[in-house]
């Protein structure tokens, strides 16, 4: 059973929760720190995109949700990107995070996984295709093709741990607006208000057939969950119990891969700025969309060239705020399908 969608934010999670525990000393996350494993991901890499010269000081971070942790020679250190089997891993959701240079607002843009775009090297396909044929290197290739916006970082994570992170939380609070049938899985989910084994999470953020949206509304359902896994680790982290947040971050950690350039202290810092940021400047939603078709037997999503060069040179340029503003419809909602 595939798992990896709901991995899609634990990236944020991580960092969210080390900044939430500061008040205890930053010990925790020095100790933790070695089970976050590393990829040299950039080295080698060719005609990328320069920073806009006012933006220079903002960071734009790519994280993937993945079937499977890194492991082995194949997967990690050094030689990761050049020994990579295709088809071995696959990444089932990609975003990208964008915090602003002054850091008092973030955004999370999802690109949906059935998107079709030009592969580098390998022709057009799925742009989940990437991380399969050539992992998280080829994965920054392609995004950065299709945006024109550099990729400062790289944290994906693995499913392996969901389930016991959000039942450490006490479950993870879902409303389901109007009550809708998975026939993949023949599960009803009723219309009110929810609290989420990790389990149950896993299925809801999984289902696509039922939805009005299909992948479309999956994809807003693991955003809804990331914020709601947020604002958990926000509520639950008690600075008089660090033995919860040690096991918090035992658990994040051990399914946590970055590249090698991502310092501890840099992930601390990333941490300290979300944690100051209120809820309200860190925003969500989806990179404009055309409309569904089909590529052979494929089902493809087709994004839209024209809005979404707007919204990447928004992104290059940090000037997100000014394009929410003119395009405020685009945001993900309190509660979704």
């Amino acid at each position: 059973m595939k798992k990896s969608r709901i991995w899609l934010g634990v990236g944020i999670a991580f960092v969210v929760l080390v900044g939430a525990v500061a008040g205890t000393g930053w010990y925790l996350a020095h100790r933790l720190d070695k089970q976050v494993q590393t990829v040299d991901v950039f080295a080698g890499l060719e005609e990328r995109p320069e920073p806009a010269g006012s933006a220079a000081g903002a960071m734009n971070i790519l994280l993937l949700g993945t079937d499977g942790r890194t492991g082995g020679e194949a997967t990690t250190g050094s030689e990761a990107t050049g020994s990579w089997t295709p088809g071995e891993q696959r990444a089932d959701t990609m975003m990208l995070l964008h915090l602003s240079a002054d850091r008092r607002s973030a955004s999370v843009v999802s690109i949906p996984r059935d998107s079709w775009v030009r592969i580098p090297g390998h022709g057009k396909a799925k742009v989940n295709a990437a991380f399969s044929q050539g992992g998280p290197r080829l994965s920054v290739q392609t995004v950065e093709k299709l945006t024109g916006v550099r990729i400062d970082h790289v944290a994906w994570v693995d499913w392996a741990g969901f389930e016991e992170i959000g039942d450490l939380l006490g479950g993870v609070e879902v409303y389901i607006p109007e009550t809708v049938h998975d026939s993949a899985r023949d599960r009803t989910w009723t219309k009110g208000n929810h609290r989420l084994s990790g389990e149950e999470a896993l299925l809801y953020v999984r289902q696509r057939y039922g939805l009005p949206g299909g992948d479309l509304d999956r994809v807003k359902r693991q955003q809804y969950v990331l914020r709601s896994i947020l604002r958990g680790l926000r509520q639950s982290v008690d600075p008089k119990d660090p033995k919860k947040a040690y096991d918090l971050l035992d658990i994040i950690t051990r399914h946590l891969t970055v590249d090698s350039g991502f310092s501890g202290g840099e992930l601390r810092r990333l941490a300290l700025d979300l944690a100051r940021m209120p809820s309200s400047d860190l925003t969500f939603f989806t990179a404009p969309v055309a409309g569904l078709g089909r590529e052979g037997a494929q089902s493809v999503v087709r994004l839209d060239k024209r809005k979404g060069r707007e919204l990447w040179a928004a992104v290059r340029e940090d000037e997100m705020d000014t394009w929410l503003a003119q395009n405020p419809d685009v945001l993900t909602g309190k509660t979704v399908n």
